[in-house]
Order: C-alpha cells, then structure tokens, then sequence
C-alpha cells in the first residue's frame, strides 16, 4: 500500500480516479489489486491552500509517496506549481505527476522547464484510466525499489541523508531532538547539514544559508545560524553515543566547523567514524 497527494479542484475527476487509485497494487512488480479489505492511502484537496498548508504540518515519517496534481487550480495557471514546489522543498525526491486538461500548452512547457514534474498526462485521451496508472507505476518503480533509493541518499562517511523522507542517520543513529529524544530532529537544522554536506569542503555563511533555505534575509541572523548549529551538533553528539568525542571533533575542524569570523560553518566528514 501506498499514500497519493492528490490535488484536484473537479468532483468528477475525483469520482472517476478514486477507486482505481485506492485499490490499485502499485508494489515493483505488481499486476493487479490490493488484497481484498486493503487499499491505498488517499489525501485530496480541491484548493491549493490547504493542500500546501497539509504539506508543511506532514511528519517527514508520514511523507507521500507519489502526487497527482491538476496544474490549473480553480482558475489559476500556477496553482500546481505552487503545491509542486511545496512539496519538492519538503521532499525533494518525490515523484510528481501533473494531470491536466492544459497538455501540450505552455504550461506543460513551464512545467517541464521549471522542473515541477517528472510527467505530464492529459486527461482528455484514450485509455486514460491505463495511461495514469502506467506512468505512476513506472515513477514508483524508481523510488520504492532498494537500488532506486540509494540514489536517492546523501551520504558522507558515517552520515547519512535520506532525500526522500529527510530523515538524517549518524553511525547508523537516527537524528532527534536534543530537548526531546522521542521526536526527531527539526527540519530547518536537518537540511542545513544537507546544505553543508552538499556545499563541503567549501564553507557556507549567513547570507548563503539564508538563501537556500529560502528564510527572510531581515530576519534570518547569524544567530539564527547558529543557533540551528547548536541544535545540530547536540543531535549529532547524542547519535555518536559519546558527546564530548563529538564536540571535540568539531572544535579540531572535523565534522560541523566554525570557519572564520563571517558567521560561516562548514562539513569536514571526520576521518575516523
């Protein structure tokens, strides 16, 4: 079983899609329907708004599988777009499908040029019921078979980034809160270490963070910054099951590094794990 974002402002097409996608097998080498009394996880949305407020109060523990999106939603051309990139900020390996009435127009094109989706599927053809679950099957297949998801993954010695749920392991420890063991990491200081793992050796600053965090450059400070360091050294001490080892590490320039007086940090991936 699978959960679909779906988004989707026409009542018939719900209508008409629904039962196909609740019963569909959509496991890696599946050809049917889910055993009798199964089905998949549905969440639909007719607005745009709730669809992206949902996103943002979604546990990376609960995260999609796949989404279905109507590009045009109640009359605005970039109401996909909008829940599209939502989603990917949040999820950035997740497969996404747009399912329109606007194929072949421009905004199949500036979907596609944007990077909002890895397919678009007309409604109005023959065999559409086929043609969806076909192209769902086959974004599926990428992302829920064990090769798929390495690939997914950000990896830098004993660290671990899982790009789909956003999970984030240290020598096979999962990352949580430091002020509470039974949540996990926040989401801000777990992707500024993806931030800094992808930017390594080269360190990031303030400013440099605050973009590609998307956070006002007003209010996002370097004691902001480092503040989410804090956060994420502690989490990553805890997951190394020895804290002082870990801080000690960090101040040798190995690990979450200070660099300079700029307000920047670095990942140096340590060489012993």
């Amino acid at each position: 079983m699978i959960k679909i974002f779906w988004v989707e402002d026409q009542s018939h097409w719900i209508d008409k899609f629904r039962p196909l996608l609740e019963r569909t097998d959509f496991a890696p080498g599946a050809d049917g329907d889910l055993p009798k009394g199964e089905h998949n996880r549905l969440e639909v949305f007719k607005f745009s708004e709730p669809a992206i407020n949902r996103i943002h109060q979604t546990e990376d523990s609960d995260a999609p599988h796949i989404a279905i999106l109507d590009a045009n939603l109640n009359g605005n051309d970039d109401g996909g777009f909008t829940v599209s990139k939502a989603l990917l900020k949040k999820w950035p390996a997740l497969p996404i499908v747009f399912l329109s009435e606007h194929s072949g127009t421009g905004i199949e094109q500036k979907a596609f040029e944007e990077g909002v989706t890895q397919d678009f599927i007309a409604k109005h053809q023959r065999n559409i019921d086929g043609v969806l679950l076909w192209r769902m099957k086959a974004l599926l297949r990428q992302s829920l078979q064990p090769a798929a998801n390495k690939k997914a993954q950000l990896v830098s010695g004993d660290l671990r980034i899982d790009l789909v749920s956003w999970e984030v392991w240290w020598k096979g420890n999962k990352l949580m809160n430091p002020a509470n063991a039974a949540r996990p990491l926040a989401p801000t200081p777990r992707k500024i270490l993806r931030f800094l793992v992808e930017a390594s050796p080269r360190p990031v600053t303030t400013m440099q963070m605050a973009e590609w965090l998307e956070a006002d450059l007003e209010k996002f400070s370097y004691a902001n910054y480092r503040q989410h360091i804090k956060t994420l050294r502690k989490s990553l001490a805890q997951a190394h099951g020895d804290e002082e080892a870990f801080m000690t590490l960090c101040k040798n320039g190995e690990g979450v590094v200070t660099f300079g007086a700029e307000g920047a940090y670095l990942w140096k991936t340590p060489k012993i794990g």
